[in-house]
């Protein structure tokens, strides 16, 4: 009914007047606390099953940790493929794999069956470099560069220093933009890469072919000799501007040899191999400034007098060294030189 004010009422089953406005507002008010309460309790539940799971979780991979197995703890997701994780030991590490940062997120763990390889840096410097480089570069670039490199260590069967997956994957890709723009790069000591460096250059030729087999790029022939060269410098754990030096240095000292002796080499004896070996890490060893020294001073006044011919020739190459190098070569140095031509002009 309506009273004297024009307002509606309502007369309830008591006979008490109420203004219908603050009925509707009660009711509501009395609905709201309900849901409100509902929604607290729901989000307790679902808090619950949330600590539950991740419970479930850390016991899941507490228990793999126990039984030797590997797991990872994301630390940042870098993109849908690769994330920084975290492994059991607290190491920093980077993980690549197909959807394996899709929708994850930090502290999440990383299921073992999305896991296709994990880069391990030395230093947080190298970790934050790749982790930049793989932000920029395509998965499928990053994926055909670790086989090659992971390929490379198979064949030569020895350690690659873990900066090649830098090194490497960055010149790759630059090299594949380069060939898409027309701008090929000449390799100016090819001849003497595919010379020094047979097997590493080979390893450069087959990377070139899974290249081409698996991005339709096909990059120069003059790329597989950059490629033996990043090789060589991980092999060597030299930096790539010591290695352009190196080679260089290798190839300043046969002609120094071949002249002396007035010989051709026999690229394929052994004594030449190992001779190229021992220049290899002679000129790792002068680029370091690592010195090798020995108190073993009778057995290299023997080598002096017993092969001096050879010796002299180890003088002239330690003239151009300190000539055009400014390095000092010791004596142990010297005799080691020394033995190696007595072999090679043998």
């Amino acid at each position: 009914m309506t009273g004297r004010a024009g307002k509606t009422i309502f007369i309830s089953a008591h006979g008490a007047v109420i203004d219908l406005c603050a009925f509707i507002k009660m009711v509501l008010f009395f609905w709201l606390s309900i849901f409100e309460r509902r929604q607290k309790k729901d989000r307790k539940i679902r808090h619950s099953k949330k600590k539950m799971l991740g419970f479930l979780v850390s016991m899941k991979f507490a228990n793999e940790i126990k039984r030797g197995i590997v797991v990872y703890k994301i630390k940042k997701v870098v993109n849908n493929n690769i994330v920084c994780a975290i492994d059991e030991k607290n190491e920093e590490v980077i993980l690549r794999g197909l959807g394996i940062g899709f929708s994850k997120k930090a502290n999440e763990y990383v299921p073992e069956e999305l896991i296709e390889k994990v880069y391990r840096m030395d230093g947080a410097k190298s970790m934050n470099k790749l982790q930049e480089l793989l932000e920029e570069i395509p998965t499928e670039y990053v994926a055909v560069c670790t086989d090659i490199i992971d390929h490379a260590k198979e064949v030569l069967n020895r350690r690659l220093n873990n900066n090649i997956y830098i090194t490497l994957t960055d010149h790759i890709s630059f090299a594949i933009a380069r060939q898409k723009e027309k701008m090929e790069y000449k390799n100016a000591m090819l001849s003497e890469i595919k010379c020094f460096y047979p097997q590493e250059y080979q390893l450069g030729v087959e990377a070139l072919s899974i290249i081409k087999e698996r991005l339709g790029v096909q990059l120069s022939i003059d790329e597989a000799g950059f490629i033996a060269l990043h090789i060589v410098n991980a092999e060597l754990d030299t930096n790539m501007s010591s290695m352009v030096q190196i080679t260089e240095l290798i190839q300043k000292i046969l002609e120094i040899v071949s002249d002396y002796y007035g010989m051709e080499f026999d690229e394929d004896s052994l004594h030449y191999s190992r001779f190229i070996t021992h220049l290899k890490f002679f000129g790792q060893r002068l680029f370091k400034k690592k010195e090798t020294k020995s108190d073993d001073i009778v057995f290299q006044e023997m080598i002096k007098k017993q092969y001096p011919n050879d010796y002299q020739c180890a003088e002239l190459i330690r003239a151009h060294i300190e000539e055009r190098y400014h390095r000092k070569i010791t004596e142990e140095e010297m005799m080691f030189l020394t033995v190696h031509l007595r072999r090679i002009s043998m």
